[in-house]
């Protein structure tokens, strides 16, 4: 218990210190940055496994509403979670989730790189645009068209991100998330 309390602190400071990578600002995306905190979130999955890269995310998420400026930018506090990146914030932890679940039941099959590749690019793309699309347009009086055509902004980062937790998974070089050993 006292490992995986350890594991989940460490990947949301993970996630946090990818907050000091500066994010990418561009007018298309509407007010959503791209930021290298959601590979911190597949990295979370892949690498210590579902409920424990979910719990990671959560506790980043609970830091970030306490008003800690852990968000890419020096960002934090309750309000960013009522602007338009709110659900893609909150999808870090379904994201999270899914990737580890994803890796597990690939990993077996595909081997490490594909099998990161994968679950990360579900996770942390496709999971990650299917919770944060409906909320932008909400909160940003765009239309859900809009909204998509936003996400379709995000794509190339997406792939990059995906890519970087397989690369970073397969450097690790083991098939069952840390703690499983």
């Amino acid at each position: 218990m006292l490992r995986d309390i350890g594991l989940i602190l460490l990947f949301a400071a993970i996630i946090a210190l990818l907050g000091l990578v500066p994010r990418i600002d561009l007018p298309m995306l509407g007010g959503v940055p791209i930021t290298a905190q959601s590979m911190g979130v597949t990295l979370a999955g892949v690498m210590i496994g579902a409920r424990r890269g979910a719990l990671a995310a959560a506790v980043f998420l609970i830091a970030v509403a306490f008003g800690l400026p852990l968000l890419a930018g020096g960002r934090g506090g309750i309000e960013v979670f009522q602007g338009p990146t709110a659900g893609f914030l909150l999808g870090f932890i379904p994201a999270a989730f899914l990737t580890g679940m994803l890796f597990e039941a690939l990993s077996y099959r595909m081997g490490v790189f594909f099998a990161a590749l994968i679950a990360a690019f579900i996770g942390g793309y496709v999971v990650l645009n299917l919770l944060g699309i409906p909320v932008m347009a909400y909160l940003s009086d765009k239309t859900v068209r809009e909204a998509v055509d936003v996400a379709l902004g995000l794509l190339p980062g997406g792939i990059v991100k995906a890519l970087g937790t397989a690369v970073l998974a397969y450097l690790a070089g083991g098939m069952e998330p840390l703690g499983r050993r």
